[in-house]
């Protein structure tokens, strides 16, 4: 299904580099944690295994949120909407930081994402 392959989107906060001065590894370690995690939770959803079985070909978006809110609002609508993700709270902190959605057909889920721009 070349035309609608299976993605994982991954959305990582951009003021915590901007605004609160993270270094870039805390960055991609945010991400890294919410990637791990959704991915056991959602570990025998059958999408999940298909993309996990061809791993030199796993395809991610890693986009931008702006800011907390707009993260946690994402993470509302897709809780609402019963689209499987992980919100990952960074701790001690108690900060939430990214988004990750287990594996979906592209075309499934893209318009959730539309508002977002490639983390740059």
């Amino acid at each position: 299904m070349a035309s609608n392959p299976i993605v994982q989107y991954v959305v990582l906060r951009g003021d915590l580099m901007s605004a609160l001065k993270w270094p870039i590894g805390a960055l991609v370690a945010q991400a890294c944690h919410a990637c791990s995690a959704v991915v056991h939770i959602f570990h025998d959803d059958l999408l999940t295994q298909e993309y996990l079985s061809d791993l030199d070909n796993m395809h991610k978006v890693i986009l931008e949120a702006k800011d907390e809110e707009s993260l946690v609002k994402l993470a509302e609508q897709l809780s609402s909407d019963g689209i499987s993700h992980k919100l990952w709270i960074e701790q001690p902190e108690n900060i939430p930081t990214c988004v990750a959605v287990k594996p979906y057909r592209k075309n499934d889920v893209k318009n959730y994402f539309k508002g977002f721009k490639l983390y740059r």
